[in-house]
């Protein structure tokens, strides 16, 4: 799959970096001495995290260049890292794993958080937020318009990408057995955006990618017509021309014994 587009992910930098700001305020630290910003894509989450903690070392890591080239742009002073998410593992315990929508990209979550809790030095938090929107139709029309004829072949494993999440009661009992406390809840923000194709745009740079990156360029036009045209019946516009796009986002706090 082509690397990820910062330019278009930061389209929508604030809507992007209210969830990570809403999961930095439940995170129960004072002053960590080391926090690692897993999947930090752009820096948005990175930033947040060095104005909370500014006597932190503090390291992002993502598996994208692109989004680290943006990173270490924007935020010269700091240290980012291309890593393979799913195998990294700290030299030094870290007080802090902050991972904001990026573990759903991740599978089998049974085994990841708890392996992530289990870096942590005594006391540390892994905080995580997740997308949990699979079943809106944003992210179902997506999956809905691959299997029309003219797409099915091409986009048989497209809707895989994504791994669908856990219940709370999934989360807290395998953050438990890791020897966490943990809090999760949900929350859905909803976003005004510039009619259907703002939907578009917004998911272009994430949902959108597993389904995108196989086909041609004439037929990724065709499937973004047809998904768009599916948006229109889905989401009506308000008077104005704005559609609301609710968007349900998990999040977890788990802070090790």
């Amino acid at each position: 799959m082509a690397d990820w587009d910062a330019g278009q992910y930061l389209k929508f930098a604030d809507e992007r970096t209210r969830p990570a700001a809403d999961l930095l305020a439940r995170v129960p630290l004072s002053a960590p001495a080391r926090a690692v910003d897993l999947g930090c894509g752009p820096g948005n989450s990175t930033a947040l995290l060095a104005v909370r903690f500014p006597t932190a070392r503090i390291t992002g890591l993502d598996s994208s260049p692109a989004m680290l080239e943006e990173a270490r742009r924007t935020l010269p002073d700091l240290t980012f890292v291309e890593a393979d998410l799913a195998t990294w593992e700290p030299e030094t315990a870290p007080d802090l794993i902050f991972a904001n929508a990026v573990l759903q990209w991740l599978p089998d979550h049974a085994r990841l958080l708890p392996r992530l809790a289990g870096f942590l030095a005594p006391g540390g938090c892994l905080a995580v937020q997740m997308p949990d929107n699979l079943d809106e139709p944003s992210h179902r029309l997506m999956r809905e318009v691959a299997q029309e004829p003219a797409f099915r072949d091409g986009l048989a494993g497209a809707a895989g990408a994504r791994t669908a999440l856990g219940s709370f009661q999934d989360y807290d009992a395998w953050l438990a057995r890791a020897g966490c406390t943990v809090d999760l809840w949900r929350t859905a923000y909803v976003h005004p955006l510039q009619g259907h194709r703002g939907i578009v745009e917004w998911v272009r740079s994430t949902g959108l990618r597993p389904f995108l990156a196989p086909l041609s360029p004439e037929q990724r036009d065709e499937y973004l017509a047809r998904y768009e045209a599916a948006l229109r019946r889905a989401y009506p516009a308000q008077e104005d021309g704005r559609v609301l796009l609710p968007f349900p986002r998990l999040f977890i706090v788990a802070r090790r014994a």
